[in-house]
């Protein structure tokens, strides 16, 4: 049975929508499910794993943005049960690294129920599973003020953010144990790609693969301000990688000490430092 789990919050609402679209077209397949719409993520985390070690779920379908998605992954990995994701929130970034962007949703939503699904890799910092990138540095600082923010909402609480923290902010002095190699760095960003995108389509991590077993890691060196606001629309192609204050590398165990804090998923992870690791091979899911 599928366990449908909705934010009905997710997209401005355009979660709610999608959800109705999701339910019409399982019923019109005939296929088992259940729906949920919890009020909390505290709600949210006790009616799945109540579902989950009844034994009747075998599936998750996500509803909503890239925090919903974060929240079931912890459980899929646990349960070892299967984890598809409907794109209901404002950035859906692992919907993206999947391949199903461009797609129609009958389309993705017929391959779910037509094709048994296939293990990926996913990362885990310090306990705690993700899907798409890990990050430190200038998103994270935004991050923190956006999160603090009322006004405005969605997308362009974000951009408000940007615009305050931007003028004052300096490179970060980062130590990075990656596999075999150490660096001491000031960097402005360090990205951990498990998957390719954060922030709503950034391809922060544009070559990354969810089959290798290895994370990309970018590290964006210290530019001036003009430089940055240059470089950070290339970000959306994946271009920026091509500058040469950017480093890439590939690693898959990963130390990263500083005095930042880092996200996942677009979820707070906390203060560094912190540990993480691939995990090849770990969630069932389905990719294009």
């Amino acid at each position: 049975m599928w366990l449908v789990v909705v934010n009905p919050k997710a997209g401005l609402g355009a979660a709610a929508s999608l959800a109705t679209q999701v339910v019409g077209f399982l019923q019109s397949r005939g296929i088992s499910y259940r729906m949920i719409s919890p009020n909390s993520a505290a709600e949210t985390r006790s009616l799945v794993r109540e579902s989950l070690q009844s034994g009747q779920t075998t599936r998750l379908l996500s509803v909503g943005g890239d925090g919903l998605f974060h929240l079931l992954l912890q459980f899929a990995i646990e349960f070892k049960v299967a984890l598809a994701i409907a794109p209901g929130g404002t950035g859906n970034d692992f919907y993206r690294t999947l391949g199903w962007f461009d797609y129609e949703l009958a389309s993705y939503l017929e391959h779910l129920i037509s094709t048994e699904p296939t293990l990926v890799d996913v990362g885990v910092v310090d306990g705690e599973y993700f899907g798409a990138v890990l990050s430190s540095g200038f998103d994270s600082v935004v991050n923190e003020r956006a999160n603090k923010m009322k006004w405005p909402k969605g997308p362009a609480k974000y951009n408000a953010a940007i615009a305050l923290e931007f003028p004052k902010f300096k490179a970060i002095e980062f130590r990075i144990f990656a596999d075999e190699k150490v660096l001491e760095v000031e960097a402005m960003l360090i990205a951990i790609g498990n998957g390719q995108s954060y922030g709503g389509g950034m391809r922060v991590c544009p070559n990354s693969d969810l089959h290798d077993g290895l994370f990309d890691v970018m590290i964006l060196h210290p530019v001036s301000k003009l430089e940055f606001i240059k470089v950070f629309p290339t970000v959306y192609k994946g271009t920026h990688i091509e500058h040469p204050q950017v480093e890439v590398f590939r690693a898959s165990q990963i130390r990263i000490e500083s005095s930042a804090v880092a996200y996942a998923d677009g979820e707070r992870i906390g203060q560094l430092p912190v540990q993480v690791e691939s995990l090849p091979q770990s969630l069932l899911t389905w990719p294009a």
